[in-house]
C-alpha cells in the first residue's frame, strides 16, 4: 500500500509511533475542575453553569505541544488518555475504578491518586448526575424494558451523545468573532419582561462566557508556542512563531490559510468534546469547506507533501481523543471509537461532482495514517468518476475498513421527502457511522437514541408477553405460540408487540432527552448550528433548523430469518410441531432431538440469499416497526425545527453482541447467548450466494425509510482485491448496488481468516490490525474476545 500512497516522512511517523505507544489512562483534570466549577456556581441557571464549567475546564486543564507537531490542541493531560465527564454519572466510575486496567476489551490504567481524586468528588455527585436523574425519570413500565435489557439506552442517560456536526465553514469564513457578533445584536433586541426573551438573555451569556473561553485556550498555546521556541532548533523554532501566530487569530477571526483552517477546526472539534462527552462529533463535508484555503495556500507556495504533513496532524490529533464508558456500555461500543466521521466526495447543491484534490489528499493521508480515527466516508452518486472510485478501492485494500460508502442516489431524495431544502438535502454528510444530517443545521442526535432488540421482542410475543429470561411479564400478551393456529397468528403478535416496545423506546427517549435538556445542554455546540442564536435556545431546547433522530434496530436478520423458519417448519411443511419448537427454544436446542430441530430450522431460507421467501418477511416484519416509529415525535417537535419526528436505523454498532449474550435460543437456530446480526448484515454463515445476492437481499428493505442509516458489512481476503480486475470487479458491484438497486451503504473489511485467529493468538505480532467492527473501526486487540469472535464468523465472500 505504501508503493502506492507514499509513507508518511519520518517524523511524522515518529509521532504516530509515540501517540500509538500511548497507554490509554484515566485522566482526572476535567473531572476536578467540573467539580470545582459547579459548586461555585449551584445558584446559576443551567446553561451559565455549563458555561462557566467549560470556562474553568479550559483555563485550568493542561495544555502541552507535541514535539514534532504542526497542530495543537488537546483533550487531555495525556494523549489518549480519557476524561472523566462527572456531571454525568459517577456511580460506575466509582464501582468499577479497580477493573479499569483489567478489563476483558478497552483496558484504561488509572492511578491510585486518580482513584482517591474520583472516589472523593463522588459524594457531591451522588443523586446529582444525568444517570441518577434520568433513571429516576423512567416511568415503572418503561423501566422494565431498560432492566430487562430489551431496550438499551444506557448511552442516553450516562453521556451527551453528540451525533451532530458544526458549521464549521461557517467559522472559517467569520471566524468566532462573527459569533460573537451575532450574539451581541440579538443580545440588544431583547426586552427583558418578555419572559421568553429573559430564558434567552442567560443562554447569549453563556455563548459569550464559552467565546470567550475559547479564545483564552487559543491563547494559552500561543504562549506556550512561544515560549519553547526560544529552547529549539532554528527550523522548529520557525514552527513554533508560527503555530504561536495562528493562535492567536483562530478560531476567533476568519482562517486565510490551509494551516490556519485545520488549526481553526480542530480546536473547534477538540473543545466540543470537552465541553460533551458524547460522540459521534463528526467533521462534516471536509473536503468542500477545506478546499478555498488549499487552493490559496498553494498559490502562494504551499507544497502537497506539506498539505499532506499538516492533514497527518489533524488525523493523528484526532486519534488522541479518547473516552471511557461503563462496561456494560462499553460492549455497545467495543473499541473505544469516537465516531469521528470525515465526508468527503459526493456532489454539490447544484447537483456536480463536488471531488477535488483535498478529496485525494483525504484518501492518501487517511491511508498513510492508518487509524480508526478519524471514521472516513465517501459520498456515492452516479457521476463518480471511475478514477475516485479507482482510489477509494486503494484505501479498502489497506485493510482498516475505510472508506465506508453513502448513498446520494437514496438519502439525497429521503431527505428531500423529509422537508429539508434542496440545498441542505445535497449538502449532507455522514454523521458518526452510517447515519447522515445536516452540517450545521441538524439538532442533537441525528441518530442513535436506544437499541431495540428483535428477536427478543418475537420471543416475548411469542411467549403472551412474558420474558422467557427473566420469566416477568413485560406488557399484556395476545395468545402463546402453541395455541397460534396460523402464521397469520404470528405476524399479528409481531406486529402487537413491535409497535407497543417502540412506544416504549419513546418514552426512555424523551425522559433521557428530558433530563439532558435540563441539566446538560451544550452551549458552544448549539452556538455553531443554526439557528440556535436566532431562536435563542439550545439545541436541546429546538434551536436546530432540523431535527430528526431514530432509534436503532438490532437483529433484523434474525427476525427474518427466525419468521421464515416457523412459518416453513411449522405452518408449511409441519416438520416441527409448535410444541417441539417451543420446548427445542426453551432447552436451547439440547439432546438428539434439539439439534434435530435446530438442523430443520437452520435448512429453511436465510436472509442474504436474494429470496423473496425470507426477505418479504423482513421487510414485512420490520415495516411493522417503521410504520409506528413515523408516528411518534421527538421533545423538540413544535419547538421550531423542521420536523421533529422519527425515523428507523440500523447502525447497531457492537450491540449485537450483548444483546444476543441476553436472548435465549431463537427460531433461526441461533444458540441462547450468541451474537446477533449487525446492523442490516445477514447472519454470519446464512448467506451463501456470494455478494450480489447480498445486496438484492438488503436493497428490498425500505431504505427511504430508514434514513437512520442501512448499514452493511462485507468482509473478503486481500487476495480478492490483489489485481487490477478485482478493483474494476468491485467499482461495478458497487454501481450496481447503488444506482439499480439504490442500496444505502456498504462498508469493506479485506483480511482473512487466518489472519484474525492468529491475532487471537499472537496479538504482539498483530499490533497494528484495524477491522471494520460496525460502523466504524477499532485496532482488534483492544477488543474483548466476544467482538473478535463475532467479526470472525462474518462470511467472507468473493468477487
Amino acid at each position: 500500500m505504501s508503493e502506492h500512497f507514499g509513507a508518511l516522512n519520518p517524523r511524522t511517523e515518529k509521532m504516530r509511533s509515540r501517540i500509538l505507544s500511548a497507554q490509554p489512562a484515566i485522566c482526572t483534570e476535567r473531572a476536578m475542575l467540573t467539580t470545582d466549577s459547579y459548586r461555585s456556581h449551584e445558584q446559576e441557571q443551567v446553561v451559565l453553569k455549563r458555561a462557566y464549567m467549560l470556562d474553568h475546564v479550559l483555563r485550568g486543564m493542561s495544555i502541552y505541544i507535541d514535539p514534532d507537531g504542526l497542530i495543537v490542541g488537546n483533550q487531555a493531560s495525556a494523549d489518549r488518555a480519557a476524561p472523566i465527564f462527572p456531571e454525568y454519572a459517577m456511580d460506575w466510575v466509582v464501582a468499577e475504578l479497580d477493573d479499569f486496567d483489567k478489563r476483558e476489551g478497552d483496558r484504561f490504567a488509572i492511578t491510585e491518586e486518580n482513584k482517591r481524586i474520583l472516589r472523593e468528588i463522588y459524594p457531591y455527585w451522588k443523586n446529582r448526575t444525568l444517570k441518577d436523574k434520568g433513571y429516576a425519570a423512567f416511568p415503572d413500565c418503561a423501566r422494565t424494558f431498560y432492566d430487562l435489557g430489551i431496550i438499551k439506552t444506557e448511552g442516553n442517560i450516562t453521556s451527551g451523545d453528540a451525533h451532530v456536526a458544526v458549521d464549521y465553514a461557517r467559522v472559517l469564513r467569520e471566524g468566532l468573532s462573527g459569533v460573537r457578533g451575532r450574539v451581541l445584536k440579538a443580545q440588544s433586541a431583547l426586552e427583558l419582561y418578555r419572559f421568553e426573551d429573559l430564558k434567552k438573555s442567560y443562554f447569549y451569556r453563556a455563548i459569550r462566557i464559552v467565546l470567550d473561553a475559547v479564545e483564552a485556550y487559543a491563547l494559552r498555546f500561543a504562549a506556550l508556542a512561544e515560549e519553547q521556541a526560544g529552547a529549539e532548533t532554528p527550523r522548529r523554532a520557525a514552527e513554533l512563531t508560527e503555530i504561536a501566530r495562528i493562535c492567536r487569530k483562530v478560531p476567533m477571526q476568519p482562517a486565510e490559510t490551509f494551516h490556519e483552517a485545520l488549526q481553526s477546526v480542530w480546536f473547534l472539534h477538540l473543545i466540543l468534546q470537552i465541553e460533551s462527552n458524547g460522540h459521534s462529533l463528526s467533521y462534516g463535508r471536509f473536503d468542500q469547506y477545506i478546499y478555498p484555503y488549499y487552493q490559496k495556500s498553494k498559490a502562494d507556495g504551499m507544497t502537497d507533501e506539506k498539505a499532506c504533513e499538516l492533514l497527518e496532524n489533524l488525523w493523528l490529533r484526532t486519534f488522541t481523543i479518547n473516552k471511557i464508558r461503563a462496561w456494560s456500555h462499553t460492549r455497545f461500543s467495543a473499541g473505544s471509537p469516537l465516531y469521528q466521521n470525515v465526508t468527503i466526495g459526493g456532489q454539490t447543491t447544484s447537483g456536480k461532482d463536488a471531488v477535488n484534490e483535498v478529496s485525494y489528499m483525504v484518501l492518501r493521508t487517511v491511508a498513510r495514517c492508518h487509524l480508526p480515527q478519524p471514521n472516513l466516508t465517501v459520498r456515492y452518486h452516479k457521476g463518480l468518476s471511475d478514477a475516485f472510485m479507482r482510489e477509494c478501492i486503494q484505501v479498502i485494500r489497506c485493510g482498516f475498513g475505510m472508506p465506508a460508502f453513502n448513498n446520494d442516489e437514496i438519502i439525497i431524495p429521503s431527505f428531500l421527502d423529509l422537508g429539508v431544502k434542496r440545498e441542505d438535502a445535497y449538502n449532507y454528510s455522514a454523521i458518526g457511522c452510517v447515519e447522515v444530517a445536516v452540517p450545521g443545521k441538524w439538532g442533537y442526535r441525528c441518530t442513535g437514541m436506544s437499541f431495540l432488540n428483535f428477536p427478543k421482542t418475537l420471543m416475548i410475543a411469542l411467549n403472551d408477553g412474558v420474558d422467557i429470561e427473566s420469566g416477568r411479564r413485560i406488557c399484556e400478551g395476545s395468545g402463546h405460540f402453541l395455541d397460534m393456529e396460523s402464521f397469520d397468528d404470528v405476524m399479528r403478535a409481531w406486529d402487537v408487540f413491535v409497535r407497543e416496545f417502540c412506544r416504549q423506546a419513546v418514552v426512555l427517549d424523551s425522559c433521557a432527552d428530558m433530563v439532558l435538556e435540563q441539566e446538560a445542554p451544550d452551549i458552544l455546540c448549539s452556538s455553531l448550528t443554526d439557528d440556535c442564536i436566532g431562536r435563542g435556545k439550545h439545541l436541546k431546547e429546538g434551536g436546530a433548523v432540523y431535527d430528526f433522530i431514530s432509534d436503532l434496530q438490532v437483529g433484523i436478520a434474525n427476525l427474518g430469518d427466525s419468521l421464515a423458519a416457523i412459518k416453513k417448519s411449522v405452518y408449511e411443511d409441519k416438520s416441527v410441531s409448535r410444541k417441539a419448537l417451543w420446548r427445542a427454544l426453551l432447552c436451547d436446542f439440547d439432546g438428539e432431538e434439539g439439534e434435530r430441530i435446530r438442523r430443520i430450522l437452520l435448512a429453511a431460507p436465510k436472509y442474504g440469499n436474494d429470496d423473496d421467501y425470507v426477505d418479504r418477511l423482513v421487510v414485512e416484519g420490520y415495516d411493522s416497526y417503521i410504520d409506528e416509529i413515523l408516528k411518534h415525535k421527538n421533545t423538540r417537535f413544535g419547538r421550531g425545527p423542521i420536523g421533529g419526528g422519527y425515523y428507523a436505523g440500523t447502525s447497531s454498532i457492537s450491540a449485537n453482541v450483548p444483546q444476543g449474550a441476553g436472548t435465549c435460543a431463537t427460531p433461526d437456530g441461533r444458540h441462547g447467548g450468541e451474537p446477533l446480526a449487525e446492523g442490516c448484515s445477514p447472519s454470519h454463515g446464512a448467506d451463501k450466494n456470494g455478494p450480489t445476492s447480498v445486496f438484492k437481499s438488503v436493497s428490498k428493505l425500505r431504505a427511504e425509510k430508514i434514513t437512520g442509516g442501512v448499514l452493511l458489512n462485507q468482509k473478503v481476503s486481500p487476495e480478492m482485491l490483489s489485481k487490477p480486475r478485482d478493483a474494476d470487479k468491485l467499482i461495478m458491484l458497487l454501481r450496481t448496488f447503488f444506482d439499480l438497486l439504490k442500496g444505502f451503504h456498504v462498508q469493506y473489511n479485506v483480511v482473512s481468516r487466518e489472519t484474525l485467529l492468529d491475532a487471537q493468538t499472537h496479538p504482539e505480532k498483530h499490533t497494528n490490525l484495524i477491522v471494520r467492527v460496525a460502523g466504524y473501526s477499532a485496532f482488534f486487540n483492544v477488543l474483548s474476545k466476544q467482538t473478535q469472535d463475532d467479526i470472525i464468523a462474518r462470511t467472507e465472500q468473493t468477487l
